[in-house]
């Protein structure tokens, strides 16, 4: 990730026609606002973008934001628009922030270890909350927030309140909200049919084969609701 990302500013300003010729020259539109700066059109390298957006941190990485005639400001990715077909960056939004006032944001939960209802109970791992948000200092916000998911068992959760607390970060989601579960799979329960086909239940029951519902009538449905013959 650069240390520096550096901008030029945009001819033409918020136009459609200066946006499309600054993507013609291999660069991508961008706007930096906020901290009581009024907003400011510029351009930078998109790969340079991506570098941030596919660090550790992602769009949560804090840098310097180099304008040509304009002193640095701290900056982060709030939003970014890509091409749908060939994944282009086409745009991106760039807010300044100040290091000693808190930020709102989101961050990756990542879950370590296998659940022990996945190993011994045949459980499958859901994890519900994939990203917490979260209120704190710039220097502060986590690259994603680490939880050991080994000691789950079978219908076992891991709420927001398991998570690593400390008094630097302050969790936004409800603390007995569901980051993650271990789960099982039940097949459906096939009623049990009468008469004759009640011993074919069981033999399927017994051998762990699943009963398989059949469509249509029976012959011997068929036979029961023919209608006499008149006389």
């Amino acid at each position: 990730m650069p240390e520096v990302l550096v901008a030029k500013p945009r001819e033409g300003k918020f136009t459609k026609n200066a946006a499309r010729r600054v993507r013609v020259a291999g660069k991508i539109p961008a706007v930096l606002y906020g901290a009581g700066h009024e907003p400011v059109a510029i351009e930078v390298d998109p790969k340079a973008i991506s570098k941030i957006l596919f660090s550790e941190t992602g769009h949560n990485s804090i840098f310097d934001v180099a304008i040509e005639g304009q002193a640095a400001a701290k900056a982060m990715i709030v939003d970014w628009q890509r091409e749908p077909i060939n994944d282009l960056l086409l745009h991106v939004d760039l807010k300044r922030i100040a290091l000693d006032k808190t930020l709102r944001v989101k961050v990756r939960v990542k879950l370590l270890g296998i659940p022990v209802g996945v190993k011994a109970s045949g459980g499958i791992l859901d994890q519900v909350l994939r990203e917490v948000e979260i209120e704190c200092l710039p220097a502060d916000i986590p690259g994603h927030i680490d939880v050991d998911a080994s000691g789950l068992e079978l219908f076992a959760s891991l709420r927001v309140s398991d998570l690593p607390h400390s008094d630097k970060i302050t969790y936004l989601n409800a603390e007995d909200a569901t980051v993650a579960h271990v789960v099982s799979i039940r097949e459906e329960v096939v009623a049990a049919p009468a008469g004759g086909e009640v011993a074919a239940t069981d033999a399927a029951a017994a051998t762990g084969e699943p009963e398989v519902a059949k469509k249509g009538k029976t012959d011997a449905d068929a036979t029961a609701k023919k209608p006499e013959a008149k006389k």
